[in-house]
């Protein structure tokens, strides 16, 4: 089956042209602070033509119901990315899809992992290049639909995903040719590695 691609953190309309191109099915628009922070503004106007197929995601870090419903009503995401602990204080419209992010450490609940329906796995923190923990991010893949994140990047996406065979891949610090700079040939390259190896019950 296909492993389903979200390049995160993109910051210009020639940026996401070259992601819709190579074959990206989600962009990711950073709302938390961040070289990659976009305004609202400018989030509308970059993913004012994206087609619709293409999933927009709010990725955000621990924001007030006030941040959010601000993204809400001025950006319309179709999913809201943020700490698996933000969705118990946050009213969040049920048209939005909910991505749960966990965290890479002892204490992460697997049970928690199992509960919902779709979650991000992710490095202590994000953004950074830090590669998250394959071997339990394969346990974790086996009890929901998981999105592996965290030091992914073109050279070793192909043994993550025959390791942890995801649901899906987001990479952001891994094709930048420096921190919040990203570059359209390691776009291509990620999306290429990842339809070249897909996942390993691909028939």
């Amino acid at each position: 089956m296909a492993v389903f691609v979200k390049i995160c953190g993109l910051t210009s309309p020639e940026l996401v042209a070259a992601a819709l191109e190579a074959g990206a099915d989600a962009i990711g628009f950073v709302f938390a602070d961040s070289p990659r922070r976009v305004s609202v503004d400018l989030a509308r106007n970059i993913a004012r033509d994206l087609p619709a197929h293409i999933v927009k995601v709010a990725v955000m870090h621990h924001p007030t119901q006030t941040e959010w419903d601000e993204v809400a009503t001025g950006f319309r995401p179709d999913w809201l990315q943020t700490e698996v602990a933000d969705f118990a204080r946050l009213t969040v419209d049920a048209r939005v899809v909910q991505m749960p992010v966990f965290r890479d450490a002892e204490s992460l609940d697997a049970d928690a992992v199992a509960a919902v329906p779709q979650a991000l796995f992710e490095a202590s923190v994000s953004g950074a290049g830090q590669r998250a923990n394959w071997d339990r991010a394969a346990e974790l893949a086996l009890t929901t639909r998981l999105m592996l994140a965290g030091g992914l990047d073109p050279g070793n996406l192909a043994a993550a995903i025959r390791q942890v065979s995801p649901w899906g891949v987001d990479v952001s610090s891994g094709v930048e040719v420096r921190r919040g700079v990203k570059d359209r040939d390691k776009i291509a390259a990620f999306i290429e590695a990842t339809r070249s190896t897909e996942r390993p019950d691909a028939g």
